[in-house]
């Protein structure tokens, strides 16, 4: 992914009249956002192109409404929230392009906010239509993309509108940008990735791109499962990849050649029910009962996995190494976690996390502000794992 792109910061916006894409695909229930996660990392842009004396518009989808209007997708909740937080006039338009839409853009004062309603209510966004990206950018000076999440689609609210008016970065996705670079392209060596999950099959691509990149790949979830059946383990009642056992030797082997050492558990939490407080069992990796399924990694792999956090000096983290959200079977993740967390903070390793499922993990685990990054991205994240070009990206290539 490239880092060579064009930064808002350093831009003249002073009365100019700024769209900013972020991504406020936050949950609202009963008209009450209930995360206010991706709100607060988009303040430093909006803080940045107020304090610049710029006049700004916020366009953001919300959810999948299909083309039409569907109120529980409204963003007009958004702005009571906006203003409090900003603590600036914060004006709202039912349609994010049209007359009216245009009419706001150009009343706008310095230093207040236009938010327009959600883009997908118009089809031609995830079309890419040209015709819409054209009529979403009248009226305005200057595009900045703020949403790293969604710059893994090419839509027309980040793709086709750089047709229409000069593009920019904000401050979050430089943020984004910057530290998921250096960790793949330029990280302080060595380096380790660990990847979790259920599917080999859903991070083919990406355990491929990374051993050509790190020194260790640790493999946690249910993803190994699938390796130690291929090594000719026996894993009782385990989810596990029947076709993607051909796939997991291969991986095996190219691993030897590349340098990169592929850590696997040694021991298993294993049970006999998928439940909240099941009775579980510590065994083998070798010795899995048959009436039994492996739902999270035992002791002496967590003390494993936690020497090659303490050899490396960064970590790349997605996915889970257990089925933390179901108790007692999360401890593996937390451990990690905690683990990873503490020689952050004593400044021994580089961390950089991201994925839905990692997020949340970190956040059970109250380490999330101890993490060197956290990416607020879930597919954009794991295509830039995958090594590639950002469609909402390469367009702010300079």
């Amino acid at each position: 992914m490239s880092s060579n792109i064009k930064s808002i910061v350093n831009e003249d916006v002073n009365n100019k009249v700024v769209i900013l894409r972020a991504d406020l695909n936050i949950p609202i229930v009963n008209g009450v956002v209930q995360d206010h996660t991706r709100l607060n990392r988009l303040i430093p842009t909006i803080n940045y192109l107020l304090e610049n004396q710029s006049k700004l518009v916020i366009c953001s989808h919300l959810g999948r409404p299909e083309g039409k209007f569907d109120e529980k997708f409204s963003l007009k909740p958004l702005v009571n929230v906006l203003s409090k937080i900003t603590k600036t006039k914060v004006h709202f338009n039912s349609s994010c392009i049209g007359d009216e839409a245009l009419m706001k853009k150009k009343s706008l004062e310095q230093g207040e906010i236009l938010l327009l309603e959600n883009l997908r209510f118009h089809e031609s966004e995830i079309k890419n239509d040209n015709d819409f990206a054209n009529e979403l950018s009248k009226g305005c000076d200057i595009f900045v993309n703020d949403a790293f999440s969604c710059s893994h689609r090419a839509h027309a609210s980040l793709h086709a509108i750089t047709k229409f008016l000069p593009s920019f970065s904000g401050l979050l996705l430089d943020e984004e940008v910057k530290a998921l670079t250096s960790v793949l392209n330029s990280p302080v060596k060595p380096v380790a990735a660990l990847v979790g999950g259920a599917k080999i099959s859903s991070k083919i691509n990406i355990i491929e791109y990374l051993l050509t990149k790190m020194d260790y790949l640790v493999i946690g979830g249910a993803m190994a499962n699938t390796f130690l059946v291929a090594q000719g383990f026996n894993l009782g009642k385990s989810l596990y990849e029947k076709d993607c056992i051909d796939i997991a030797k291969s991986i095996l082997k190219i691993s030897e050649t590349n340098n990169c050492k592929i850590i696997l558990p040694l021991d298993l939490v294993v049970s006999e029910k998928f439940e909240t407080n099941a009775k579980f069992e510590i065994v083998s990796s070798d010795a899995v009962p048959s009436e039994m399924m492996a739902l999270d990694i035992g002791p002496k792999t967590i003390n494993k996995i936690s020497s090659v956090f303490q050899k490396v000096n960064t970590l790349l983290w997605n996915g889970p190494v257990g089925a933390f959200e179901t108790p007692p079977f999360g401890e593996g993740t937390f451990k990690l976690a905690r683990e990873a967390a503490k020689l952050t903070v004593n400044k021994n390793l580089i961390t950089v996390a991201g994925g839905g499922d990692t997020t949340s993990a970190l956040n059970n685990a109250n380490v999330v502000d101890d993490f060197t990054y956290v990416s607020s991205a879930g597919g954009a994240f794991l295509e830039w794992l995958e090594g590639i070009e950002l469609p909402g990206i390469s367009v702010l290539s300079k």
